[in-house]
């Protein structure tokens, strides 16, 4: 790994607060050394640390890497098949019949695609839950990005039991892979594992040692449904099959209630997707009246959803959004919604996310002198109301940059001619015959 000296940097924290005129060297994938400018200028102190590159940060700002909490990464290959549709034609009439057909290059591509776009944007670590999770696996180790595959399992599927068995034997095989790669349990959804196949999944995942990642409470008719069939919550199918047992990350959970929240842990972690309850009509639920008690940071869910894969333009739409309900434009101030980007994290087992010595070197680099954010007074609000990829200059990693002055390290040319003969493909094939139903 190159040794990286980061010159005369202004930092920010998950706090807000800028400090700047500081040295920061990462050595070994980690954070080494953060002192005063001019403190790595002796011959001494340059003899100690011998860094291999050296990066003027004068005019920039470095903060942690962002995290992705909940993404269908593959699906980057249907952006925009499915627009101006309820969720029940989401589902049911666009993605699914068109997912029944994906091929194994579809998935590879369509993920290789998140991932770069996820990069651009200063994306360091993603939660994802898809199937084709070897073609997942296989673009995430190839990009260098951390990743927490979380390999989706229907328990309503006919080929549950082996789909379940396929899965587990996965994430063993797996799991000491990298240092960048992680697993959660993927149940789809209390809708798509009911009792007892949410049980078993949940059982599997405490023998493996692993949390657990699904979808509840997206939206009302949802919690409907399940009051209706089962007389409970989701959250309360949820914890009625041991599922709160376990570290648990929780996709959306915006029709959350009152009475679900003595379920939720210390462990407990939703992602939030205002684009997509905006794109689909979805309501405003409960997350929004308790979120101030709940761990939570920002995913972007998949890009047929949602469009984009940038967490920071999920941040800046659950801010507004707040905003433009209540009436009341004091409500989520920008240092409290920097806190939940950056703090996101902290639901995933890497360790990231601190600008503090030890800590592991995933970072990002912005440059806000350009016509999109300049001029600011406030670095903060810039990026989160003001900035889009062009302001990210350098995407770090383990120590290892993934972008650089401006630049993906991927080939893109080739990404995208790939992506266009799958997409030509795709179109060709048609829509298949889906073996689920929302």
């Amino acid at each position: 790994m190159k040794t990286v000296f980061l010159k005369n940097a202004s930092l920010i924290g998950r706090d807000a607060k800028v400090i700047s005129g500081q040295d920061l060297f990462v050595r070994e994938g980690l954070i080494e050394a953060i002192l005063p400018a001019g403190s790595l200028d002796s011959d001494k102190k340059r003899k100690e640390l011998l860094p291999e590159q050296i990066i003027d940060c004068s005019r920039f700002y470095v903060t942690p890497g962002i995290a992705n909490l909940h993404v269908h990464t593959a699906m980057n290959i249907f952006k925009g098949i499915a627009e101006d549709v309820d969720p029940d034609a989401w589902f049911n009439d666009r993605i699914w019949p068109y997912e029944s057909q994906m091929t194994p290059e579809d998935i590879y591509v369509g993920t290789r695609l998140g991932i770069a776009e996820m990069i651009n944007n200063g994306v360091t670590a993603f939660a994802d839950h898809y199937f084709g999770e070897e073609q997942v696996l296989k673009a995430v180790k190839e990009t260098g990005i951390r990743c927490s595959l979380a390999p989706t399992v229907f328990g309503t599927a006919p080929d549950f039991a082996d789909r379940l068995a396929q899965v587990s034997e996965f994430i063993r095989d797996h799991r000491e892979d990298s240092s960048r790669v992680a697993f959660h349990m993927g149940a789809h959804s209390d809708y798509m594992c009911p009792a007892p196949t949410l049980g078993q999944i949940i059982d599997e995942a405490k023998r493996l040692g692993v949390p657990v990642h699904l979808h509840l409470s997206e939206e009302e008719p949802q919690v409907l449904r399940s009051r209706e069939k089962t007389g409970r919550t989701p959250f309360a199918v949820m914890k009625e099959a041991g599922g709160f047992d376990l570290p648990v990350l929780i996709a959306h959970g915006l029709w959350i209630e009152e009475e679900d929240l003595p379920y939720l842990r210390e462990d407990t972690w939703f992602a939030s997707c205002p684009k997509t309850y905006m794109k689909l009509a979805m309501g405003n639920g409960g997350f929004y009246r308790f979120c101030d008690d709940l761990n939570y940071g920002f995913g972007t869910d998949g890009a047929a959803s949602s469009n984009t894969l940038n967490p920071v333009e999920q941040a800046r739409f659950f801010g507004l959004v707040e905003k433009y309900q209540k009436e009341n434009a004091e409500v989520h101030p920008a240092a409290e919604l920097w806190k939940h980007l950056t703090g996101g994290q902290d639901a995933l087992p890497f360790g990231a996310g601190k600008l503090t010595e030890g800590s592991p070197a995933d970072l990002v680099i912005w440059d806000l002198f350009t016509p999109d954010t300049f001029p600011f007074y406030d670095p903060v609000t810039a990026i989160l109301y003001s900035s889009n990829s062009r302001n990210v200059r350098y995407t770090m990693v383990d120590g290892e940059f993934l972008k650089e002055d401006g630049r993906l390290k991927l080939d893109t040319e080739e990404l995208f001619a790939d992506a266009i003969r799958l997409q030509k493909e795709l179109l060709r094939r048609g829509k298949g015959s889906a073996v689920i139903f929302y």
